[in-house]
């Protein structure tokens, strides 16, 4: 005590040494503390009360307890800035964005730190013009940022559309002398990286007074991100031969390279690398090694480094799940989405979208409904990702209606979602709707992408409007599609399908760069068209440029083999797909071997090769052994192949039945022709609609048999009328037997001249110029005798005609076709 007292009182008095301590000077260091603390206390704007109400504050928001932590907060008489910065962090934390833009605006005192606070709310949210524009606001309110605001605010940037604006920043951080702070100078370059802007993120790199792994690893993603692979590996070695140590990110940027150079050898040199530097053991590499291997179709590698990984996490999961996906092992998939359901990872990470893709390519909608409500539980479908998998997977299963409630509550309508109910439109065969729903994605100002136009060019392509196709075709040149492969591929495909070859082999010829895909399309068009001599050149040629052939390669080759007649090439290319042990045939491969074998009267064989395959005859390959029997009259075979077909729970349509009744009809045997129509009724299956469309300025045209509806149906009948005349005279006979009704032969071969495609190719005729080539199109397969008029028919008008029926095109021209007669 006496050590406080002041000199002078010491030498006024000096107490004895058993008199007890006056209290009076306590009271008066007591006072003179009071004064010192009240004295900071105004200083400093320091107050005890506050304080303690801040620490109460925190610690409800430690234990989650926000709302308990705001009303606490508003009952506060006074507040300070660390009350307010506490809640806008926790707001921010909760993703309650729009309560901490609230609070921050009631402050008039907000330092950097409150601004930084938001902007990384917004970053983090990916609400990037969002954060500039509270950077702005912060500029103009007068607050001056420091390097974490700076930082803060770039770390998020991932977006083309932000480079002005990273930019702006990039010149306040010259101006405020911050280009020397290795933090935001990393920063800056990340965000030239993320929004693809490698030329100023190079300047940036060059420019910088200091450089860490950080900075090597930024710009090593970026260019792996942007494909410049060979630059991310260079960069690299540079990196290593400075003396800079790699970290579990350069692993990352470096195997992502690995995947766009397809280069196995290298990404297994880098496993190397990281088993010598002891990275093994790190899950974010082993997670990158894992997606190497998935991506280079190396499934047993996969699940080898998924046995031995000494950590593994939901992305660990997500990756050997997904990289099943893609082989089709979907049952593997799914005991791996069963194990992972059984750890206690974050149920919001979960492979929900990849898990509806199952659903969708095996059309299961109740799989997709169980994942959907899991996927609502762990309130991950409001993710973007599973949104536009969920609306996919609808789609795909025909609820378009649920599809769509989805769609309209997506916080992001991007291309991607919009395209999944187009392809789903499309592949359910409702291509009119379509591209209705195709101009409402453009009146709705969303760009279609290339998959959008490949989905699209399907539709153009089955309903066969060139003109439509075309307009298509100049949308992709103007929105800088015409190099990718696949939209180059669905327009090859949309001119084949059109019936213009030479249209489809300029596609071709234009594309800058060719795949296996491109390759695959030209084999196609080849294939669809009839064309076996092409279809075997432009196979051979794709194996000499250096490309191995896939399944969709034989098949297309199989197919044409099948309606060219080519049997003993169609065998070779099937022996030679049974010996390359990459490819194992699938059912399609087999179907098409049935048909070639079928068509070519070759029934032994057909039959001893459907006893051979791995697994049982489907509706198409017994469909095939009866369109067969047909063409050669093989009564008991066809008995039993329709008796096969009959006794199918899931038959799809009536051409089973229809085609029965026709063998017996061909014969005379009315009775059986009517066993098979009643057994048709009591199953409740109904006969398809025959008929067919054409084409004429920009408008389509549909006709079925015996159609009076058109507006010029008098002008369409009176030509008919007259062209048979002058077929007649070229030795055209009606062939009676493809009018299967019990009539005489006159009521019949009066019925056969007002078949749909002939009503579609004489309005043509008379709407068109003189000389112009015809394309028809028709739902179900041409009849024999159409087949046989329409030859005449070119020889009379002078014209190219091409019908494309339900199984391929055929091109007539001078009194022939294109199939040889073989279909």
């Amino acid at each position: 005590m006496t050590a406080f007292r002041s000199n002078a009182l010491l030498k006024f008095r000096t107490p004895r040494v058993s008199e007890p301590p006056k209290a009076k000077p306590l009271l008066n260091l007591n006072l003179n503390a009071q004064n010192y603390v009240d004295a900071r206390m105004i200083k400093t704007g320091f107050d005890p009360n506050i304080c303690r109400s801040n620490f109460l504050v925190k610690n409800f928001l430690k234990r989650g307890e926000l709302s308990q932590a705001r009303i606490l907060f508003d009952q506060m008489p006074h507040k300070n800035t660390v009350s307010t910065n506490m809640m806008i962090s926790s707001y921010v934390n909760s993703g309650n964005l729009y309560e901490a833009r609230e609070l921050l605006d009631t402050m008039l005192d907000r330092t950097a730190v409150t601004w930084t606070i938001l902007i990384g709310g917004y970053s983090q949210a990916s609400q990037y013009r969002e954060a500039f524009k509270l950077y702005a606001e912060m500029h103009r309110w007068g607050t001056k940022p420091d390097y974490v605001t700076f930082a803060t605010l770039l770390s998020g940037c991932s977006d083309m559309e932000t480079t002005k604006q990273v930019v702006q920043v990039h010149s306040h951080i010259l101006k405020l002398g911050y280009h020397s702070t290795l933090m935001v100078c990393n920063s800056l370059l990340d965000s030239y990286c993320k929004s693809h802007r490698l030329d100023l993120a190079c300047r940036l790199f060059k420019e910088m007074p200091e450089r860490d792994n950080v900075t090597f690893n930024a710009l090593i993603t970026g260019y792996s991100k942007d494909g410049l692979n060979e630059e991310a590996i260079n960069l690299f070695a540079q990196m290593q031969n400075l003396g800079y140590k790699p970290s579990e990110f350069t692993f990352a940027a470096l195997l992502c390279a690995g995947i766009g150079l397809y280069d196995i050898a290298f990404g297994q040199q880098v496993h190397g690398f990281v088993v010598k530097t002891n990275f093994v053991w790190n899950v974010f590499v082993g997670n990158a090694l894992l997606d190497f291997y998935s991506k280079h179709d190396c499934s047993v590698e996969v699940r080898k480094l998924f046995d031995e990984m000494p950590e593994l996490d939901g992305i660990s999961y997500n990756v050997i799940i997904t990289s099943y996906v893609w082989d089709g092992h979907f049952k593997m998939s799914l005991d791996l989405f069963r194990e992972l359901q059984l750890t206690k990872y974050d149920r919001k990470q979960f492979p929900y979208a990849t898990m509806l893709s199952i659903a969708s390519n095996t059309l299961n909608l109740n799989m997709g409904q169980q994942i959907h409500s899991q996927a609502i539980v762990a309130t991950a479908d409001s993710e973007i990702q599973v949104g536009n998998s969920l609306v996919d997977m609808y789609a795909k299963c025909g609820r378009f209606e649920e599809a769509k409630r989805i769609f309209a509550r997506l916080a992001d309508r991007s291309a991607v979602p919009w395209t999944a109910i187009i392809s789903a439109y499309v592949q359910n065969g409702l291509h009119v709707e379509a591209l209705e729903l195709f101009n409402e994605m453009r009146r709705a100002n969303v760009s279609p992408d290339q998959a959008t136009f490949a989905s699209i060019l399907r539709a153009s392509a089955n309903l066969a409007s060139l003109s439509l196709g075309k307009q298509l075709h100049s949308s992709v040149i103007r929105l800088g599609f015409a190099s990718n492969v696949f939209a180059g591929s669905a327009l090859l495909d949309m001119y084949a399908k059109c019936g213009s070859m030479k249209d489809a082999l300029q596609t071709f010829q234009e594309m800058p760069k060719r795949n296996l895909v491109c390759w695959n399309a030209l084999i196609s068009a080849y294939a669809q068209n009839g064309d076996g001599e092409g279809t075997l050149r432009s196979f051979e040629q794709m194996v000499q440029s250096g490309f191995e052939p896939d399944s969709v390669s034989f098949l297309s080759v199989l197919t044409a083999c099948s309606h060219c007649g080519l049997v003993e090439e169609g065998l070779q290319y099937f022996n030679s797909l049974n010996r390359n042990c990459k490819i194992v045939p699938k059912r399609e491969h087999y179907a098409s071997m049935v048909d070639m074998l079928c068509r070519s009267g070759r029934f032994n064989e057909a039959e001893k090769l459907m006893a051979q395959m791995p697994f049982e005859p489907d509706e198409i390959m017994w469909s095939s052994v009866l369109n067969s029997c047909k063409i050669h009259k093989n009564q008991e075979l066809a008995e039993r192949a329709a008796d096969r077909l009959f006794n199918m729970v899931d038959l799809r349509d009536a051409a089973a039945y229809v085609n029965m009744s026709n063998i017996y009809a061909a014969t005379g045997q009315w009775e059986s022709v009517g066993k098979v129509k009643r057994a048709m009724r009591d199953r409740g299956v109904r006969k398809v609609t025959a008929y067919s469309w054409v084409e004429i300025n920009h408008k389509t045209h549909v006709f079925t048999v015996k159609d009076t509806s058109h507006p010029q149906s008098g002008k369409i009948m009176r030509k008919i009328d007259e062209l048979t005349k002058e077929m007649e005279k070229e030795g055209y006979k009606p062939d009676t037997s493809c009018a299967l009704h019990n009539e005489d032969d006159e009521i019949k071969a009066e019925s056969l001249k007002y078949h749909s495609e002939r009503l579609a190719i004489v309005f043509a005729l008379i709407s068109t110029p003189e000389g112009s080539p015809i394309v028809v199109m028709k739902n179900l397969r041409a009849c024999t005798d159409c087949h046989a008029a329409i030859k005449v028919m070119t020889k009379i008008v002078g014209r190219e005609i091409t019908v494309r029926d339900s199984s391929r095109f055929h091109h007539f021209r001078d009194g022939l076709c294109s199939c040889g007669d073989f279909w």
